[in-house]
């Protein structure tokens, strides 16, 4: 199938990505609240990910969730308007920490499988690039040839590769994992003296408009840990 932005998998999974920016004097107690009653939410509908970022950005979270199709996406939000316990236990109280609220439609690149980190206890580091217009068809193939030589290397793991399909296009966030941030930094440096990842990212490094970087935590209630 072929949408605004492009390929993707070949069936009607997407994925929500919802980033909060919370009140800095907030989000001990916005954090509190998730791990309290974010069960809640979950028995509406799957969670991948849950993260608060740790640098790169401050008093943000991160979280993943993923749909069947539009319509599952539209029950489980209407199911949420009338779970009195959800509304009445977590969201009253956390909307009042919340300062910003931002989502995005995302699918998987049809070349990616969501990932599991080999151990929990690591970070994740979440980099989001935004692409030149045009869409995979103008630099899929660059992105990918980069992406896969990462992976290769083994000097991180990744996790998913995400392509927007509501939100800002021509955006792909990248989730990858490591042990911890000094394993992150030493494999960036690994990487940076690569003559196989140097070329693959110099190809297309040419399709790149912006790209910046988290290194998030997951937090207690997380599957991803």
């Amino acid at each position: 199938a072929s949408f605004a932005t492009g390929p993707r998998q070949d069936n009607g999974i997407f994925y929500e990505i919802r980033t909060y920016d919370i009140k800095p004097s907030r989000m001990k107690e916005f954090l509190e609240l998730v791990n309290r009653y974010f069960h809640i939410r979950v028995a509406h509908s799957e969670l991948v990910g849950f993260w608060s970022a740790e640098l790169g950005a401050m008093n943000k979270v991160v979280h993943i969730w993923k749909y069947d199709n539009f319509a599952h996406r539209t029950a489980v939000r209407t199911a949420l308007a009338n779970d009195k316990d959800w509304q009445g236990k977590f969201l009253s109280p956390a909307l009042a920490c919340i300062e910003k609220q931002h989502n995005e439609v995302a699918y998987l690149v049809p070349w990616c499988q969501l990932g599991k980190p080999p151990k929990e206890g690591g970070v994740y580091e979440w980099v989001t690039f935004q692409m030149k217009p045009g869409g995979p068809a103008l630099w899929g193939e660059a992105f990918r040839a980069a992406i896969s030589t990462h992976i290769n290397t083994g000097y991180t793991k990744l996790i998913g590769v995400f392509h927007t399909e509501y939100g800002l296009l021509n955006t792909v966030h990248v989730v990858w994992w490591n042990e911890n941030a000094d394993d992150r930094a030493s494999g960036r440096h690994k990487a940076h003296e690569d003559a196989r990842v140097v070329a693959a990212v110099r190809e297309s490094v040419r399709f790149l408009e912006t790209q910046q970087n988290m290194l998030l935590v997951p937090v207690p209630c997380s599957p991803l840990k």
